[in-house]
Formats: C-alpha cells, sequence, structure tokens
C-alpha cells in the first residue's frame, strides 16, 4: 500500500509520530509551522532521482557527454529551495479546514 509506505517514511524521518490501535493515527511531532514542505519531500524523495543519473546506477550511454546533468541539478535545487519557504502550515490553511473537507475531526487533526 502505497500511503502506509509514505507514513513508515514520515515516521522513519520523524516527521509523523505513529500510534497504532483504534485511537491510533498519525501525528506531526513538531508544529506545522516549523516543517518545510521542501523537507518532507526531500526525505520522501531521496530514493527516486530526478534521472538515472544521479542516482546509484549510472549506466547511461551518453552520461559522458550528457550537459543535461547539471541543467537538471540546478533545477532540483531550485525546486526543493522554493518548496524550503514554505511550511506545512503555509499549505494547510487555517488549523481544521483541511480536516474539514477530509471529515477528520478537527481535534484529532494536528
Amino acid at each position: 500500500n502505497h500511503l502506509s509506505k509514505i507514513a513508515t517514511q514520515l515516521t522513519r524521518e520523524e516527521f509523523v509520530i505513529s500510534e497504532r490501535g483504534r485511537n491510533g493515527g498519525l501525528t506531526l511531532r513538531h508544529p506545522a509551522e516549523t516543517i518545510s514542505v521542501g523537507a518532507v519531500l526531500r526525505a520522501l524523495k531521496k530514493d527516486a532521482p530526478v534521472a538515472e543519473c544521479f542516482g546509484g546506477n549510472k549506466t547511461c550511454l551518453i552520461l559522458p557527454v550528457c550537459g543535461l546533468r547539471g541543467p537538471l541539478a540546478d533545477a532540483q535545487e531550485a525546486f526543493f529551495a522554493t518548496l524550503d519557504g514554505y511550511s506545512l502550515a503555509d499549505v494547510l490553511g487555517p488549523r481544521g479546514t483541511m480536516a474539514a473537507m477530509l471529515r477528520i475531526e478537527a481535534d484529532t487533526a494536528q
């Protein structure tokens, strides 16, 4: 299940606390205002390079002459730098709004 893999990774990276059981779920470990969107995406995407040449398997035939690797690295850095300027609180909106849209009880939404 894709969602459970994400939850496991967010728990492992210490963005959330996972509690099992009937009243369990995920809770943010730190206030949403202090967690950058860039940090979350970096943690989730660290095993998914933007191109093959950024991963461990550098078997691309054109790697020695490719001029795209530098621009892709610059673009990825700019992407994450922009997202570092936003916190989870910024993208979730007022407390309880997202919970209401997802039909989650507001007092349990962190």
